[in-house]
C-alpha cells in the first residue's frame, strides 16, 4: 500500500489534472511543429468549455447509454477470486459496443470535433480497437474517416481491419520503422500537418500534446465513475483496495484510475508489456527501460538509446506495442502513486487461457496483461480488487489458436 505522507511530500497538487501548460509534475506539455500550433491551441482553448457544456454532456451521456451500452457491468469473478484468495471484480469494458473502452473517447472527441467545425477525422491504431471505434462513430455521424495502422499490425489484427473498411474508413498502412503503433502515430501527425483546417485527429490514448492526455482521460473517466457506485452496490463500500489495468499509452488505465487518484487508500496497479522479458531487448516495459524524452508531442518516459533514438518496442499485444507511456502515468510512476508491474508475452497468453477457463471470458491480449499482473501481487482475503477488462479477445484469436497449437 502506498504511503500517503510520502506521496503528498513528492507532489503538491492534484493527480487528476495537469497544470495550465499541460504538465503532470515534470511530464507533459505540447512539443509540436509550428504548423500544428493553431489546431492544438484551438483544442486547448475550447475543450473544457465544450465538453462540460450541458448540451454536450446530455448528448455524450445519451450515446454512452443507448449506443455503447453503458454502464458496463462490474462482474464478481468468483472462481478467479478463489484462485487468488481475494475478492476480484472485472470492469467489463469488453462488453461495450465495438468490444473495448476505446469508444468512450471516440464519441467524446467526435462530438467535440463537430462543435469545432471539423469535417474529416483521422486516427492511429495498434490493436485496431481504436480504429474500429473511430470508424464506428464516423459512420454514425456521417464523417469522413482515415485510419493509420502499422503494416505489421494490419497483418496480425486482420478482423479489425475488415471491420474498419466495412464501416467505410480508409485504412492506410504505415510502412516505416517497426510498422506498428509508433509509426502509425507518426503518419497521422503528418496528415494533420498537411490538413490543418478541416481535420481533427482523434488520438486514442492519453499521449500526444496537451490537451490530449487530459481530454482522453476525462472521456475515459466514465469507467471509474461507474466503478465507484457499482462496487458500493456489490459490497456497501465504493473503495476497493486495488485497481488494476494494463498500460501501453494508458487510456483504459487512466479511466480506471481517474476517480481514485486522490484516494491514497486505493493501490493503483499498472501492468506493462514485458514482451520476451524486460532485459531481452524485445520488450515494451517503458517505466523499466525508458528515460525522460519527447515522443509524439509530449515529454514522458520513452524507450530510447543514449543519443535519443527511439528503441523499437515488442509485445505480442498490438495495443501495448509502444515505446512510451502517457505523461500522467509517467508521473504516477515517478511519484510512486501507482505500482508498475510487467507481464511477458507468455504470461499474458497463460493469463488469457486462465480467465477463459475459470470465468468463460476471452480477454483481449492487452487485458490479459492486467490479469497476469494478479499473479505478481500479494493479495489476501481482505483485499477487494477491480481489474479493468479493457477489451474482448475476438481480434486475438489467431494468437490464441497458435498458442493452442503449441500446447
Amino acid at each position: 500500500m502506498i504511503n500517503r505522507t510520502i506521496a503528498l511530500a513528492r507532489y503538491k497538487g492534484t493527480f487528476e489534472q495537469p497544470d495550465i501548460f499541460g504538465y503532470y509534475g515534470t511530464f507533459g506539455g505540447a512539443f509540436i511543429p509550428e504548423m500544428l500550433y493553431p489546431n492544438v491551441e484551438e483544442l486547448k482553448s475550447n475543450y473544457l468549455n465544450i465538453i462540460y457544456e450541458e448540451g454536450f454532456q446530455r448528448e455524450f451521456r445519451a450515446l454512452l447509454k443507448d449506443y455503447v451500452g453503458r454502464p458496463s457491468p462490474l462482474y464478481h469473478a468468483k472462481r478467479l477470486s478463489e484462485k487468488h484468495g481475494a475478492t476480484l471484480f472485472l470492469k467489463r469494458e469488453d462488453l461495450n459496443h465495438t468490444g473495448a473502452h476505446k469508444i468512450n473517447n471516440t464519441i467524446g472527441q467526435l462530438l467535440l470535433a463537430k462543435r469545432l467545425g471539423k469535417h474529416r477525422i483521422i486516427a492511429e491504431t495498434g490493436a485496431g480497437q481504436h480504429g474500429v471505434a473511430t470508424a464506428t462513430v464516423c459512420a454514425l455521424m456521417n464523417m469522413k474517416c482515415v485510419v493509420y495502422m502499422g503494416e505489421k499490425d494490419i497483418e496480425r489484427q486482420a478482423p479489425n481491419v475488415a471491420r474498419m473498411k466495412m464501416l467505410g474508413a480508409e485504412v492506410i498502412p504505415a510502412t516505416s520503422g517497426s510498422k506498428t503503433l509508433k509509426d502509425a502515430t507518426n503518419e497521422a501527425i503528418r496528415d494533420w500537418i498537411n490538413n490543418p483546417v478541416d481535420t481533427h485527429y482523434i488520438i486514442g490514448s492519453v499521449v500526444g500534446p496537451h490537451p490530449y492526455p487530459d481530454m482522453v482521460a476525462r472521456f475515459q473517466s466514465i469507467i471509474s465513475e461507474e466503478m465507484r457506485w457499482q462496487l458500493k452496490e456489490h459490497t456497501g463500500n465504493e473503495m476497493p483496495t486495488h485497481v488494476v489495468a494494463c498500460v501501453g499509452g494508458g487510456s483504459n488505465a487512466a479511466g480506471a484510475f481517474y476517480h481514485y487518484l486522490e484516494d491514497f487508500s486505493v493501490q493503483l496497479v499498472a501492468v506493462e508489456a514485458a514482451g520476451c522479458g524486460v532485459t531481452s531487448g524485445r520488450s515494451a516495459a517503458t517505466t523499466q527501460l525508458g528515460k525522460p524524452g519527447i515522443l509524439h508531442g509530449s515529454k514522458s518516459l520513452v524507450m530510447q538509446t543514449a543519443d535519443g533514438q527511439v528503441v523499437e518496442p515488442h509485445s505480442i499485444s498490438a495495443g501495448l506495442d509502444y515505446p512510451g507511456i502517457g505523461p500522467l502515468h509517467a508521473h504516477l510512476f515517478a511519484t510512486g502513486r501507482a505500482l508498475f508491474l510487467s507481464a511477458t508475452d507468455k504470461e499474458a497468453i497463460d493469463a488469457a487461457f486462465e480467465l477463459t477457463r475459470l470465468e468463460g471470458i476471452i480477454p483481449a491480449l492487452e487485458s490479459a496483461h492486467a490479469i497476469a499482473g494478479l499473479n505478481k501481487m500479494k493479495l489476501t482475503a481482505k483485499d477487494t480488487v477491480i481489474v479493468c477488462l479493457s477489451g474482448r479477445g475476438d481480434k486475438d484469436m489467431a494468437a490464441y489458436m497458435a498458442a493452442m497449437g503449441n500446447e
